[in-house]
């Protein structure tokens, strides 16, 4: 019987080891079940491996090819359209950002976005909706209650 490890830090994070690789590294910010797929099916060709194998049963150098795989999919030939950071607007590269560097990165571009006043940085600085979505109904719940009291009920 294969001894299965339950967790597996994979990226910075731990995964649930009973799970097949495509469906544990959906844990990782930045990877959808889409992207998890490609990136399973890419490990699984580069590394001879079974596609129905779980997570847990990886060798440790497995986990390595599988955590470059991660970090650099356009060098192992995945499609640019599985990136999350297509035609990056400070390099112009295509990347595909996960974890903490995803978060970085979308922080930064909406203060880029604020500071030059765009309507976009504007709308998410004040925390309303801003793909032109109605306002009257929804999206109230950003900040404190605002209402009218009752009067004491005794009087």
């Amino acid at each position: 019987m294969v001894e299965i490890n339950y967790i597996v830090r994979v990226v910075g994070k731990d995964l649930d080891g009973t799970r097949t690789v495509s469906e544990s590294i959906q844990g990782l910010k930045g990877i959808s079940h889409r992207t998890g797929q490609i990136i399973a099916n890419k490990f699984n060709k580069e590394n001879n491996v079974p596609i129905t194998k779980k997570l847990g049963e990886l060798t440790p150098e497995e986990v390595k090819k599988l955590e470059d795989i991660v970090a650099n999919p356009s060098k192992h030939g995945l499609p640019t359209w599985a990136l999350n950071r297509r035609r990056d607007y400070d390099t112009g590269e295509d990347k595909h950002l996960t974890m903490n560097d995803l978060d970085f990165q979308l922080r930064n571009d909406f203060q880029r976005l604020a500071e030059i006043k765009s309507y976009r940085g504007l709308r998410h600085t004040w925390g309303l909706p801003v793909r032109g979505q109605k306002t009257k109904s929804t999206h109230r719940g950003k900040g404190g209650t605002v209402g009218v009291s009752k009067k004491d009920s005794k009087k």
